[in-house]
């Protein structure tokens, strides 16, 4: 008999009370931490091998934001950037958390990086993956069309279209996801409820100054080079028809010094397209980079 999805995400689960919502996160190991922040449209179970290949050695942290994976899902609620990195920043100061690398996806680096910004002191070390922290002159058709207010919303909330199609076209090797991880990819968003999230992030993305989210996104942007004295891996899965090459080449633009991994054949779903390469790249990445915060105290689990 096959295995469900959850025993490939056997982490037990933990949580904070952020505005009454549950915040769920991951909390796995020992020693310095890592933040693990994930995009739309998928939650905390991506990040699952670099969990278990790291929890011997950090201590790593998976969140997942609110509206996604098994955080609440309130309706009526402010999904929006700046709300977003004000319950990061919350969970860093609920545990307490310093000398953090930053590990990002898709969203997750506006949101990690937005928040890193904010607690600076914090942050030792980045490692970004197809995602961008600035404003882009473009968005791919297939955004633009889930972004449309009636059609879209229909899409997303009622044939859950947007998770269902980046299951196919965000990989370049489709085929490995098999029905246990489809399921597990799935299983927080099985309802229109569920997935209020998915469809406000694809209409969180500013495109005018008019948008609520542009001016958070602007100081993102402006202030992404101060955070260049500290050590920066991108890892860019160039297949990804989304996140193409022209935002790994915008951070370089901010950051010269950043170390570079191109994935040819993978991807905007690197995890699953190469994970091995991603795990082992990080890997090399943090035992050969020195945190300049390496004084600091690992910090401790909160009791």
């Amino acid at each position: 008999m096959s295995l469900t999805w959850d025993a490939l995400y056997p982490f037990p689960p933990q949580e904070l009370r952020i505005g009454g919502h549950r915040y769920h996160y991951v909390d796995e190991g020992q020693g310095e931490p890592l933040l693990l922040v994930h995009g739309n449209p998928t939650w905390s179970f991506m990040w699952r091998k670099l969990v278990f290949a790291l929890r011997d050695r950090y201590r790593v942290i998976a969140v997942d934001h609110i509206g996604c994976g098994m955080s609440d899902k309130p309706q009526a609620y402010p999904y929006c950037l700046r709300q977003h990195i004000d319950n990061l920043a919350q969970l860093i100061y609920e545990l307490a958390l310093d000398n953090i690398t930053l590990l990002a996806h898709d969203w997750g680096g506006a949101i990690g990086v937005g928040t890193a910004l904010r607690l600076s002191n914090q942050f030792a070390r980045f490692v970004l993956m197809n995602t961008a922290a600035f404003r882009s002159p473009h968005i791919p058709w297939q955004i633009r069309l889930a972004r449309t207010r009636i059609f879209g919303t229909l899409a997303i909330r009622g044939a859950n279209l947007f998770l269902r199609a980046a299951l196919k076209s965000a990989l370049e090797r489709p085929e490995r996801i098999t029905p246990q991880l489809r399921a597990g990819y799935l299983a927080p968003y099985g309802s229109w409820h569920d997935r209020v999230a998915i469809d406000r992030f694809v209409r969180d993305i500013p495109r005018s100054p008019r948008h609520p989210s542009y001016s958070t996104l602007l100081n993102v942007e402006q202030n992404l080079p101060s955070l260049a004295d500290r050590p920066w891996l991108l890892i860019w899965g160039m297949r990804d028809w989304c996140f193409d090459k022209w935002y790994l080449n915008r951070f370089l633009d901010f950051n010269p010094q950043a170390e570079v991994c191109r994935l040819p054949d993978a991807g905007h779903l690197l995890m699953e397209d190469a994970p091995d390469q991603v795990i082992r790249t990080i890997e090399q990445f943090l035992s050969r980079t020195i945190c300049p915060q390496s004084s600091m105290r690992a910090s401790p689990k909160s009791s």
